[in-house]
């Protein structure tokens, strides 16, 4: 990998990293829906101008119902069913539950006939799983039962969102769809916005909702697709071993949140499993699409 190709995979991994904690900053002052709509508008009109000078905005609007649906699965329901969750679960335990999305994408692939469910990914499926269930059964209270019932659904939309992307939208140009959802998601949240509109604006979780617009959002997708040009599709995703960990550095060090057994036995797992599962066989040589 170039020099530029490590600087851009390192930012990835910290700009995809810190979301979890600037949530958690977030809901503890706002409602969890007006901060999934400020960071869908702030990161729509960022992409705007870039989307529309490039011209790829009208042409993925004219696939504007699976743009919606790839809305739904991927933004609309992750981003406010995570704010809620984090009303309940620290930032560190979330983003690693969130580790969990490529163990998901193996079972729902290999359900749709993209994938063969051979050894190597049944035993990936099964150390994953173990960490999750390390996690959940160490780390959360049965009280919590909600929280993470709406990481569960997050995590089968993202999930689902690169499935949606690969079969419906693969030619599309990624940016025209991005921006797209984001106009999308923005329209959907507002009127609850509206409705649970703050009364006053703390400076830390106005500044997280502002942190979570403009660089988790829009400049995160500018550098992903950077990151694809520059690396390819299936080396880029490999961030997703990468964002938990600093997740869970971030909730630690800065928020304080505490360092159980439940993440230092889980973690671990879910990372190996995933990887396990996810690497590609040695006799295959096509590369996959984008997701």
């Amino acid at each position: 990998m170039s020099k530029r190709g490590w600087l851009l995979f390192l930012g990835m991994g910290v700009i995809w990293g810190v979301p979890y904690a600037m949530i958690r900053v977030a809901v503890r002052e706002f409602d969890p829906v007006f901060v999934a709509f400020g960071r869908t508008l702030l990161g729509a009109l960022v992409l705007l101008p870039i989307a529309l000078s490039m011209k790829v905005l009208l042409p993925a609007l004219r696939q504007w119902r699976w743009v919606l649906v790839y809305t739904v699965v991927e933004i609309t329901g992750p981003w406010l069913l995570i704010g809620h969750a984090e009303t309940k679960l620290t930032s560190s335990t979330v983003g690693l539950l969130i580790a969990a999305v490529p163990l998901i994408a193996i079972v729902l692939t290999t359900r749709l006939g993209h994938e063969r469910l051979d050894m190597r990914r049944i035993l990936g499926l099964v150390i994953g799983f173990a960490g999750v269930t390390a996690l959940v059964g160490l780390d959360i209270d049965v009280s919590n039962l909600g929280a993470m019932a709406a990481i569960g659904v997050s995590v089968i939309g993202y999930a689902l969102g690169p499935i949606i992307i690969d079969r419906k939208l693969a030619e599309l140009p990624p940016i025209g769809v991005v921006t797209g959802s984001l106009i999308f998601a923005a329209a959907i949240y507002l009127p609850f916005a509206l409705w649970r509109m703050p009364s006053h604006y703390p400076p830390g979780a106005s500044w997280s909702v502002v942190g979570l617009g403009l660089i988790c959002t829009a400049l995160a997708f500018v550098v992903f697709f950077a990151l694809i040009g520059e690396v390819g599709p299936s080396r880029a995703t490999v961030i997703t071993y990468i964002n938990p960990a600093v997740a869970l550095l971030i909730g630690v060090s800065l928020l304080d949140e505490p360092l159980t057994a439940g993440m230092a036995i889980g973690f671990p797992l879910v990372i190996i499993g995933s990887i396990i599962g996810t690497a590609r066989a040695k006799a295959q040589v096509k590369e996959p699409a984008p997701a």
